[in-house]
């Protein structure tokens, strides 16, 4: 099988639910999701994404929140990995520059108003919101601990961020987007507009993904796939109605999330690929409250994402096109017996050489 995950975007509170559910994927089928042929971030999806595909299993990362240390388990600096930032570097540090003055990008803000319909919305008001005051440091920073130069060694590891200037979509790690350090194209995958400072690369400055779409799900159609599987945050399975009216703004933005999501998952169905789409439930957004950047109560929210995703898992059609994935490495699937000094092949990964990029 050709197998294709696709990791959405969705704040501080959407990666703890990516990081709930990866785990809750190896776990309940034995596969491991670094294994995946293409890895496809957006915005918090690039973050976890790009721990997994280097090496991080999700069971460490779950474990790793959650305030565990393992003596003898170093990054690939040689840092303990217990000094790592517990909540993949979502702090929130002033940006040392100017503060900002008007539109955050004055070219994607005039772009936007001659031909709005060519763009998004979120495109459109991101043009004309303020530039974010917030570091990225800190997301460069846990990224590094894991490749501290270049790009993943995974082959296809596509980390999905936006022009500021044109609202173009760029999928850092495929053959055709600019060449970048891994740390720097989450840094930009994750800058939200009007919250993080943008990132420059190659002398052009980059900000979230997610402003061109949630997922990008649908930059797989073409790659001959026969299974796509991708962790949506922003969408959601819950009933509009039973939805407490306070949150409506946030429903109406998950419902048009979700038929963004189920717009492309139809384009990759129609060239041949199976796709399992994985959404929040109502216990989920529940604890993700209607505050996604809250950094509070993340472990609360990977648990309960370790359940209801298991529990999404096993539903019958799902089981079946789940079925033939290729079973993985337990160490890597599964959290290991014994002490980490019997880890030697799993430590090694968090040792592999980066691979330039």
């Amino acid at each position: 099988m050709k197998i294709g995950l696709v990791l959405g975007a969705g704040g501080i509170q959407g990666g703890a639910w990516l990081t709930g559910g990866l785990d809750a994927l190896a776990e309940e089928t034995g596969w491991d999701p670094a294994e995946a042929d293409y890895v496809i971030g957006t915005s918090a999806g690039s973050m976890i994404g790009a721990l997994c595909a280097s090496g991080v299993p999700p069971w460490f990362m779950v474990a790793h929140s959650r305030g565990e240390t393992f003596e003898g388990v170093r990054d690939a600096q040689g840092r303990p990995a217990a000094t790592a930032d517990r909540a993949a570097g979502a702090r929130f540090e002033l940006e040392r520059t100017w503060p900002p003055i008007g539109p955050g990008s004055w070219k994607l803000a005039l772009r936007t108003l001659a031909n709005p319909r060519h763009y998004t919305p979120a495109t459109v008001f991101s043009g004309w919101l303020w530039r974010g005051v917030f570091s990225t440091e800190s997301l460069k920073e846990t990224i590094r601990r894991v490749v501290p130069s270049g790009w993943s060694p995974h082959p296809n590891l596509w980390i999905v961020a936006c022009d500021y200037e044109t609202g173009r979509r760029t999928p850092f790690g495929r053959v055709d987007a600019p060449r970048a350090d891994l740390a720097d194209a989450v840094a930009a995958s994750c800058a939200i507009p009007g919250i993080y400072h943008p990132v420059t690369i190659r002398n052009r400055r980059f900000v979230d993904g997610g402003i061109y779409s949630v997922s990008n799900l649908d930059l797989l159609r073409n790659e001959g796939l026969d299974l796509v599987i991708c962790l949506n945050p922003t969408s959601t399975l819950h009933p509009i109605r039973a939805i407490n009216p306070r949150d409506a703004a946030n429903i109406l933005f998950s419902r048009a999330s979700g038929r963004r999501l189920g717009s492309e998952a139809r384009k990759l169905r129609t060239n041949g690929a199976d796709v399992v789409l994985i959404q929040p439930t109502g216990d989920d957004l529940e604890a993700m409250g209607p505050n996604l950047m809250r950094s509070a109560n993340r472990n609360r929210v990977i648990e309960v994402a370790r359940r209801t995703v298991a529990e999404q898992l096993r539903e019958p059609r799902n089981r079946e096109l789940l079925a033939g994935l290729p079973k993985g490495d337990p160490r890597s699937t599964r959290r290991p017996e014994g002490p980490p000094s019997e880890w030697p092949d799993w430590r090694d990964q968090l040792r592999r050489p980066p691979v330039a990029g």
